[in-house]
């Protein structure tokens, strides 16, 4: 069960229907980057610096791995400055999504190895929280509303989603054919699959152990889907107009890249350059309000690249200076916001992480 949630850490960064092909030459253009380490953060391979959201302000939260090891939590402030946190009793903090107030949720481990969500406000005040009958609580995303969603393991190992209201309600949810054995059910995905509506997007993981995507609206209705030919489908974003953007795998394992507009029509695309064999491909990771998305790509070689596609479907590829040319190494977008600046971060020729900042 900790294996998935540090999994999902990394994963979340790395990692009728209408098939559109992509007709637009893909250009690059590194834009301006600034590139940054948390003091504290790990200097050997595995340790550093994952910058995950960042907000309208520029505000970044993210994690870093020391010397030992340990997970901690940490909020870049526009000027650069650096506040890093663990709530109380944690020995392991994992952020994963702010607002436009500067509130972060996440989750922690505890002594005893068990999970909780968290709610940091920007003062710097940590409440933790965890569903009725949760084993372990992560949470992954907040809205301009301070309304939270995540998921949350039963005693079973069963994953169930789960939405906390601003006036703390807790409301836990199922995708229809969510299966019910251990590590199958219901989950949503990174910091921005919960918009100012209250919407949720996410995967489920079905009996066969096979996933697939879901949305969920704010009167509870779920609806389930995948783009044709989907063999897994990871759907990481939707923005305040209800666009969806994430990736999915083929018969042979590559990924491709999906937006699925309001109305359920997908539109697939591929960025030029992807590699065509298994676990390569396009990865989508996020989408603002004006429907740009910033995303991935894995080449030939294993190694992870940055792009930028704008609603026109334009591509433009980036990667960040001192980022490794390896297997494995590279650039890792994480998310876009409203003035088209990314974050994320990257792993150099040493298998160090270190956080960026790209300003269109």
């Amino acid at each position: 069960m900790k294996s998935r949630i540090l999994t999902l850490l990394t994963a979340m960064i790395l990692f009728a229907v209408l098939a559109i092909p992509l007709q637009t030459s893909a250009g690059v253009s590194q834009g301006k980057i600034i590139t940054f380490d948390i003091p504290g953060a790990g200097t050997s391979a595995g340790q550093g610096t994952f910058a995950i959201p960042l907000n309208d302000w520029n505000l970044i939260t993210g994690y870093y791995i020391d010397a030992d090891g340990v997970y901690h939590g940490f909020v870049r402030n526009p000027n650069g400055s650096f506040t890093s946190f663990d709530p109380t009793g944690s020995t392991g903090t994992g952020p994963f999504s702010l607002n436009d107030w500067g509130a972060t949720t996440g989750y922690y481990v505890d002594a005893s190895g068990v999970c909780h969500g968290f709610l940091r406000t920007l003062n710097g005040k940590i409440t933790s929280f965890d569903p009725a009958g949760s084993t372990c609580t992560v949470s992954e995303n907040i809205n301009l509303f301070g309304a939270m969603a995540g998921e949350y393991y039963d005693a079973n190992g069963v994953i169930h989603g789960f939405l906390l209201t601003p006036y703390g309600k807790m409301i836990s949810f199922d995708a229809p054919g969510a299966g019910t054995d251990a590590n199958q059910g219901t989950f949503p995905y990174a910091a921005t699959c919960l918009n100012i509506s209250g919407t949720i997007v996410g995967g489920y993981i079905d009996g066969n152990n096979v996933q697939h995507g879901f949305l969920r609206k704010p009167d509870g209705t779920i609806i389930t889907f995948d783009p044709t030919g989907s063999t897994a489908t990871f759907a990481w974003t939707m923005n305040d107009q209800g666009e969806i953007a994430g990736n999915y795998n083929d018969a042979n394992g590559m990924s491709h890249g999906f937006v699925r507009n309001p109305k359920g029509v997908i539109t697939k695309f591929d960025v030029p350059g992807a590699g065509t064999g298994s676990g390569q491909g396009t990865f989508a990771y996020a989408n603002n309000l004006e429907g740009v998305i910033d995303g991935g790509y894995i080449d030939a070689n294993g190694v992870q690249h940055g792009y930028v596609r704008s609603p026109k479907g334009v591509i433009t590829k980036f990667d960040v200076p001192g980022a490794g040319t390896g297997s494995g190494q590279g650039t890792i977008p994480a998310v876009i916001n409203l003035e088209g600046v990314i974050d994320g971060y990257y792993i150099d020729a040493d298998g160090v992480y270190h956080g960026f900042l790209r300003l269109p």
